[in-house]
């Protein structure tokens, strides 16, 4: 029997996914995989009932449909503040997992170097393995989660790194980069020629008084940033599996061609009924933005109440609850009984981290508000019930 390639034995299965179906055998709250438990925007809804009779329902352009890109160009162009030509700067995708796979690919050889922050998004190292790269990770301290910009500089100094991986607002902390911490990354990958690669899919999710600034925005990035997005948080469609990049178009003539090889296209009838989301009115962002504080709000009110020690998210819609009370060695197995015994599931926070912390579990709060205080009368009893297990 062959010997499968080594590069798949480099790392695990999803994680965050296996705790969904964990969730699933016990009848827990699913606070781990991060999708909403609510509909679309209904004008969105009613687009695809629309195109469910009357098509597209065939292959549109390999790199997407001229309607789609253009929506999309219209909507970014004004907020990222640069000029995005729907003909030349935009391959869309499946999902901004095909997105950040289709740049690592585009970006780096084998044997390149990606510096990838840490805690991060599991897919990141995942991607550069995949692409023959090879991963070099940078700590973002709690609880903050700040970089030290001697310790970045150190990186690039050793590794003259090919990529830089952004993942703004971040999964799984909540962090907002600020400009001056972008500044740094910004000097650094000019002063060493590296690409940046972002992961920007919370971009409408962010907490005052925290703005999110698009990294190709910061003077002289636009040429090295490939700016990787989704409509699946933005909208609540994370089934729909619709990503894009945004980037000059000699990197974009590249990654069509990876991405052709890679998926052929995104649906082409999601990308017809996507097209009435992207040209919402400014109000639905500020509306998203504001119903994701009052569920933030609420779900670290809840948290409060169990007794639960947490980094206050500044965007996106995670929080990473700090276990280190309960004395917890093996993150996993706690994590598996929290959900089974507690009925609530969440991420192990080794799963993010380069150096195996044990300290969180991550949980996210795209639920409804009876969901989430359901799930914070559970957490109360959390405590009561860990009392004299192996952990203690």
């Amino acid at each position: 029997m062959p010997v499968p390639s080594k590069r798949v034995g480099l790392f695990t299965e999803s994680v965050i996914r296996r705790m969904t179906r964990v969730a699933i055998a016990h009848n827990a709250i699913n606070l781990s995989q991060g999708f909403p438990d609510f509909n679309p925007p209904a004008p969105i809804e009613e687009a695809l009932e629309k195109v469910a009779r009357k098509g597209p329902h065939q292959y549109a352009v390999t790199w997407g449909a001229a309607n789609f890109r253009a929506a999309l160009a219209e909507k970014q162009a004004p907020r990222m503040g640069i000029p995005i030509d729907p003909d030349k700067n935009i391959v869309v995708t499946c999902g901004s997992t095909e997105a950040m796979m289709a740049s690592m690919m585009t970006a780096c050889n084998p044997g390149d170097k990606v510096i990838v922050f840490s805690p991060f998004y599991e897919n990141y190292a995942a991607d550069a393995i995949l692409s023959g790269a090879e991963p070099v990770y940078v700590p973002l301290h709690p609880p903050r989660f700040r970089f030290d910009p001697a310790e970045l500089r150190a990186a690039f100094e050793r590794h003259r790194p090919k990529a830089l991986v952004l993942c703004n607002p971040s999964n799984p902390t909540g962090k907002v980069f600020t400009r001056e911490e972008l500044q740094v990354i910004a000097d650094l990958a000019r002063e060493f020629d590296s690409y940046v690669i972002t992961d920007e899919v919370y971009e409408h999710i962010v907490y005052p008084p925290h703005r999110h600034t698009y990294f190709a925005s910061l003077p002289g990035m636009a040429e090295r940033t490939f700016s990787c997005s989704s409509l699946s948080k933005t909208y609540s469609i994370t089934g729909w599996r619709l990503g894009y990049v945004i980037a000059p178009e000699a990197l974009i003539n590249e990654a069509r061609k990876i991405h052709d090889f890679l998926t052929v296209g995104a649906a082409s009838p999601l990308q017809e009924a996507a097209v009435t989301g992207l040209k919402l009115p400014a109000s639905y962002y500020e509306g998203l933005g504001a119903l994701y504080l009052k569920k933030r709000d609420l779900f670290l009110g809840l948290l409060r109440e169990a007794g639960l020690s947490f980094n206050e998210p500044e965007g996106a819609y995670f929080v990473m609850v700090d276990v280190t009370g309960f004395g917890v060695e093996d993150d996993v197995a706690f994590a598996e009984w929290l959900a089974r015994e507690v009925g609530v599931a969440g991420v192990p926070g080794s799963s993010f981290f380069r150096d195996e912390a044990r300290k969180f579990i991550r949980f996210h709060f795209a639920k409804g508000e009876d969901v989430l205080r359901e799930a914070g009368r559970r957490l109360k009893a959390l405590r009561e019930k860990a009392a004299g297990q192996p952990w203690r």
